[in-house]
């Protein structure tokens, strides 16, 4: 462990951008990794003992903004005359369809990554539920098959009859085992079916199907928390019987306060798990460091002290987010150091680690090194192939090189998955190639039929990266015309495309139609790029307006909407009163950058 903390001496001193993670699993040893947003934040420390903050590798170090390579940006090539179209489509489709689809809840921080370890293809429903082996026959074949007819049901009913759906479905005669019941719940998870797997899951306690375990009520707490927020997950915590509330049931409440960035609720439930003498495990390691990673990457120096002391061994996923953090902080030796150093303790890379490495190169302008990684990750095809042409397609386009990504991509054609194809879609956006993005989703649509809003926006994000109005309108036209529910990410696009024409107002105006007419939040990037605009132009009014909105959204406790709405004070040349008791109230502390710009705008500041 000393060596890994020694690695991380370089980061000092570092200018920083976040991209953070989330994590769920219900069993120990697994999970999955999403990224998140560049927004950065001090807190002062309270979680952890004093002690631990005797290690200074993360402590002092400034929390800068940098720019990612794959961040989401505007080229300045514009659509022909698409400035001047107004959009006539946001009251007809920024409404969810009245279907199973209003179900779909997407992940509030989608934008930032659409979650590469999520699968959801729905041509992949058999090859979910059930390992489908061709010799099966008899007795068991049927069960399958009724298992797999019951979770379509369940998918087509509308969100307020499912009880009614699994009700008619028991009365004729059919039952249910536990394999059965886990595979149905983690197909309908995959779909981000979380309104529905609840009340599969209350469903199944109500009727008895099966004994509860501890890893039915962590599920059961990871839902409630996903459809209701955390204060309800937290309140059937206190009716889980004792001898089931155990250090899985507290872990899986720390990820869900992670995955909604709460940083006070997740330092008391870690703080909580270790008062009530469970054993620290690496998973709630790792969502601190997730955490930290985006909120205040010096205190990720606590934690590897904490499981220093624990006497735990940082797994493969530890070292990838570790990684990443001096990736992003454009310290190459220090990465390749601490790679070293992941070989040395014996944790073998995987093809996702080795694309951590090949972004980095590639971001720091190190195009030999990049390829080099490249080459091991496709001789890895044989092993990992279900990932490797996902992996390498987006990279490649980011090197510029078009005829590998033409390689790769004719390799997939022959039997595709959902993924490989949004890569391709993604690569080929990259590297300008947008009518044959266009054919790859014409591909999707004819091989899967119905895709999700997911899938939609992969083609909506290369329009918007070239700012084709006129297209992007057209195909949300279109996806409104087939029923395809209309989230966060079709709204986030919708936006950026009109700020791309240099509509704020429309802009402005889809983002509050989007909130007034659905439940489910718009994504924190959405609001900040809008605030953004409005901050440019020295726009105090709606800077302000847009600042309320989102803490009204549940996005409270960051830094980045301050150093917005102080920018824009400072570009209206206005001065500003009582904004640090504003952030004082909202438990925010400026770091040395944003001190200095709160300064600026200071009125009694000596001239």
């Amino acid at each position: 462990m000393w060596p890994l903390r020694r690695a991380f001496h370089p980061l000092k001193k570092q200018q920083y951008f976040l991209e953070a993670s989330r994590v769920f699993c219900a069993e120990p040893g697994t999970s999955s990794n999403v990224r998140g947003d560049r927004s950065s934040i001090c807190h002062p420390a309270h979680l952890l003992s004093t002690r631990f903050h005797s290690v200074k590798l993360f402590h002092h170090t400034p929390i800068l903004e940098g720019i990612f390579v794959r961040s989401r940006s505007l080229c300045s090539v514009a659509d022909a005359g698409s400035s001047s179209d107004s959009l006539d489509v946001e009251d007809g489709i920024l409404e969810p369809e009245t279907t199973s689809t209003v179900d779909v809840i997407e992940d509030c921080n989608a934008d930032e990554e659409v979650g590469e370890e999520l699968a959801s293809e729905p041509g992949i429903l058999d090859d979910d539920l059930f390992d489908t082996e061709k010799g099966v026959v008899g007795e068991e074949s049927h069960k399958k098959k009724a298992s797999l007819e019951l979770c379509k049901a369940i998918m087509d009913a509308p969100s307020h009859s499912v009880a009614s759906v699994l009700d008619k479905w028991l009365a004729e005669g059919n039952d249910l085992n536990r394999l059965s019941i886990s595979k149905i719940i983690v197909s309908l998870r995959k779909r981000r079916m979380y309104g529905k797997t609840l009340q599969f899951s209350e469903w199944l306690e109500t009727t008895k199907q099966h004994d509860l375990t501890e890893q039915d009520h962590a599920a059961r707490l990871d839902l409630i928390a996903k459809v209701h927020g955390i204060q309800k997950a937290e309140k059937y915590i206190e009716n889980i019987p004792k001898n089931f509330k155990g250090e899985l049931v507290y872990r899986t409440l720390l990820t869900c306060c992670v995955h909604l960035i709460n940083m006070k609720k997740a330092e008391a439930v870690f703080k909580k798990i270790r008062e009530l003498e469970f054993p620290i495990t690496i998973d709630a390691c790792n969502q601190m460091i997730i955490l930290y990673k985006r909120l205040d990457k010096r205190r990720i120096a606590d934690i590897l002290l904490l499981m220093e002391k624990e006497n735990l061994k940082p797994s493969l996923f530890t070292y990838r987010l570790l990684l990443d953090t001096k990736g992003e902080s454009n310290d190459i030796v220090g990465m390749e150091q601490l790679f070293e150093t992941m070989k040395a303790e014996g944790v073998l890379p995987d093809i996702h680690v080795l694309a951590v490495l090949a972004k980095h190169y590639i971001s720091g302008g190190l195009e030999d090194k990049a390829k080099a990684v490249l080459k091991e990750i496709e001789e890895r095809k044989l092993k990992e192939s279900l990932d490797v042409r996902r992996v390498v397609l987006p990279l490649y386009a980011s090197l510029g090189i078009s005829d590998d990504v033409d390689r790769i991509w004719k390799e997939c054609e022959l039997d595709p998955t959902m993924n490989e194809c949004m890569a391709a879609i993604e690569a080929w956006g990259k590297l300008g190639e947008v009518e044959k993005a266009e054919a790859v989703f014409e591909m999707m649509l004819q091989k899967w039929k119905k895709l999700s809003s997911r899938h939609y926006s992969a083609l909506l994000q290369v329009y918007v990266n070239h700012k084709l109005l006129t297209k992007g309108k057209e195909f949300v036209k279109q996806m409104g015309d087939i029923g395809s529910w209309v989230g966060p990410l079709t709204w986030d696009a919708l936006v950026r495309l009109h700020l791309g024409a240099g509509d704020v107002e429309k802009a402005d105006s889809i983002l509050h139609k989007a909130v007034q007419k659905n439940k489910v939040r718009p994504l924190f990037s959405t609001y900040k790029v809008v605030m953004e605009e409005y901050a440019k132009q020295g726009d105090i009014h709606n800077t302000e307006k847009l600042f309320h909105r989102m803490k009204q959204s549940g996005y409270n406790g960051r830094l980045k909407p301050h150093e917005i709405l102080i920018q824009a004070y400072i570009n209206a040349k206005a001065p500003v009163y009582g904004f640090r008791e504003r952030m004082k109230a909202d438990n925010i502390f400026p770091n040395k950058a944003f001190a200095q710009r709160l300064a600026q705008a200071d009125p009694f500041r000596k001239r």
